[in-house]
């Protein structure tokens, strides 16, 4: 299964980018050469989570996550929680989600 999330042209160089991703939402980014996505959700409580200076942050209750490795820094998610990385495979300038391939 292969899904379009994004075009890479959309990502932006610095921030995230939020797409739709089947009824939810996911964020985008650029890790360097890598191009990440993770779902926008909290692992603490589930609320939405901002992008601000290389960690996404909840909204809710300030728990934070690092953008390049995924770990949480900080906040009342567990310890070991990490952010929800999507599958994802770039072809022809656009950013897809895939399974099972």
């Amino acid at each position: 299964m292969k899904h379009e999330i994004c075009k890479l042209i959309d990502i932006p160089r610095t921030g995230s980018l939020i797409a739709p991703f089947f009824g939810r939402e996911v964020h985008v980014w650029r890790s360097g050469e890598r191009i990440r996505a993770a779902a926008n959700v909290c692992l603490h409580f589930g609320g939405p989570l901002d992008c601000e200076d290389g960690r996404l942050v909840c909204q809710w209750h300030g728990a934070s996550f690092d953008m390049a490795s995924g770990d949480r820094l900080d906040g009342p998610a567990p310890k070991g929680s990490r952010l929800m990385f999507l599958s994802t495979r770039v072809d022809d300038g656009v950013l897809n989600y895939v399974w099972g391939e």
